[in-house]
């Protein structure tokens, strides 16, 4: 019966002093020798405000075990915070640089911000938050869309 319960691993990881992750999944795999761990089902990263849901998520480890990359795949979506402003978006995978602090969508990429009705729409969307520099490109001549509304004083 014990069996048939929802397992939660939580995984509390210190990136810095101020800042803590927490991964929650219904299954967790880890091979140390390469650095990897696999969590599936109902995935969740928490860090600060910032909240990541998959189906799937490998999470890269240094030989100290500090996370260096998350990849975020099936049905990956997302909310981050940058600058202030709240961004949700998704993607068939999302990736996450911890060292560089850059997050990357690939395939099927949208971001939108919510506040001032904002989308970005493309086959790759980065988003360097150190640097405050946003990426879209497409393949396949299929353009990159942005999407705003004007407000009229």
């Amino acid at each position: 019966m014990f069996a048939r319960k929802i397992i939660l691993i939580f995984i509390c990881i210190s990136v810095s002093l101020a800042t803590k992750i927490e991964v929650k999944a219904l299954n967790f795999y880890s091979d140390e020798n390469k650095g990897e761990s696999v969590l599936s089902g109902n995935v969740e990263v928490k860090r600060g405000d910032d909240i990541l849901n998959a189906e799937k998520l490998i999470i890269y480890t240094d030989k100290n075990r500090k996370p260096i990359r998350y990849e975020a795949m099936q049905n990956a979506s997302f909310k981050i915070n940058l600058r202030g402003k709240i961004y949700r978006g998704k993607g068939d995978k999302f990736i996450y640089n911890v060292e560089s602090d850059v997050y990357e969508i690939k395939g099927n990429a949208y971001i939108n911000e919510p506040e001032n009705n904002q989308k970005l729409y493309g086959d790759r969307i980065i988003v360097d938050k150190k640097k405050n520099i946003y990426q879209v490109q497409s393949k396949d001549k299929k353009p990159a869309r942005f999407v705003f509304d004007l407000k009229q004083k």
